[in-house]
């Protein structure tokens, strides 16, 4: 169960300072994580080919598992390179964000600066990009989900039932919206032209192996690791700023060191796990030094007996933690829909605490 958090703004700029400390790049470390990362994900896609050719299909469904985790870490070292922390060299970082995008799908300079501004505005109630639209990393406040229509309601609840959210959306995210350059200004001609230009390799890569090896293998084997590391990948992001517990402030009393350590996740994984996803869920280090590279993030958290007292989430609360879809300003806590329906039916003021105490 998540635990709540104490008090620990007293040493808040201790904590930022040592993890500052961490910011720097180790190039051993990282061609490591590189060669661990990549060169086995190529292996598996590889071997699921040779596997259908040779009517082996059942390689596929033994295979896409490891395939997509890997997927998913590769995702991390791309994040990485998008905050210029996982090589010291910016043209080092770019490069091997947009080497990335090949394996996520992700255009690296569009959905770079997209994630610039997720990181200078997360859990300010007054900075919410379009106030709820997206629905993954920000939230509609209590008031602001009563003053919606009925109808506006009930897509509202859609959108973040999990079947939708978490199955439905992320294979559709990293198909067909990271092909569009999606809620870009048109100054971002840079991002925009990321977009295309990685369209063009996916599309070029795609014809190229599928007249090699046939459209329709290449095509499964893409869905078959895609569908579910885009699921996983988008289940971690969701839970990284609402879940039980979190702490999320209105701008004249939010600061980026209170947010970090309070309304950040802290999700303890099992260690295969948590080297799979790249270590990302020492979520509060990485908000209070966006710049401390994914293989340093355990060894910050561990520098400091205070960084143990932030959130915790398991594995079984982080699968729980997106029924928190609503900010309740008067208890300063995070609500579900189910809570907010026994406040409306029992005429409670407020809806009823659940197992945690708020913020102090």
């Amino acid at each position: 169960m998540t635990q709540a958090a104490p008090d620990i703004s007293h040493g808040a700029a201790q904590l930022r300072h040592i993890a500052l400390g961490f910011q720097r790049s180790l190039p051993h470390t990282a061609f490591g994580q590189l060669g661990s990362t990549l060169l086995p994900l190529v292996g598996l896609i590889a071997t699921m080919h040779a596997g259908l050719a040779h009517g082996w299909w059942w390689l596929v469904p033994m295979l896409m598992l490891p395939a997509a985790g890997l997927t998913v870490r590769t995702f991390i070292i791309q994040h990485d390179c998008g905050h210029g922390s996982f090589f010291s060299s910016r043209w080092a970082n770019d490069a091997l964000g947009r080497l990335c995008s090949a394996f996520t799908l992700t255009p690296y300079a569009h959905w770079r600066r997209q994630h610039a501004q997720h990181h200078a505005s997360w859990n300010d109630l007054d900075r919410r990009a379009g106030h709820g639209s997206d629905i993954y990393s920000t939230c509609l406040t209590v008031a602001e989900y009563h003053a919606l229509s009925p109808r506006r309601k009930r897509r509202h609840r859609l959108l973040n039932h999990p079947a939708v959210a978490l199955l439905m959306l992320p294979p559709f995210i990293f198909f067909v919206l990271y092909r569009l350059p999606f809620d870009t200004p048109a100054a971002w001609w840079k991002e925009r032209r990321s977009v295309l230009l990685t369209n063009l390799v996916l599309g070029s890569l795609f014809v190229g192996l599928g007249m090699l090896l046939g459209f329709e293998p290449v095509a499964l084997v893409l869905l078959a690791i895609m569908i579910p590391a885009s699921i996983v990948g988008v289940w971690l992001f969701s839970l990284q700023h609402r879940f039980e517990g979190a702490c999320w402030r209105s701008h004249a009393t939010w600061d980026p060191v209170t947010a970090a350590l309070e309304g950040s996740s802290f999700l303890r994984l099992p260690r295969l796990l948590q080297w799979l996803t790249g270590r990302i869920g020492f979520h509060h280090v990485h908000h209070l030094a966006p710049r401390v590279p994914n293989y340093r993030l355990e060894e910050c958290h561990q520098a400091h007996p205070d960084f143990a007292e932030v959130p915790v989430l398991t594995l079984w609360d982080g699968l729980r933690a997106f029924r928190y879809v609503l900010w309740d300003e008067e208890a300063e806590r995070l609500v579900t829909f189910a809570a907010l329906h026994r406040c409306a039916t029992t005429g409670a003021s407020e809806p009823a605490r659940e197992t945690f105490q708020p913020f102090s």
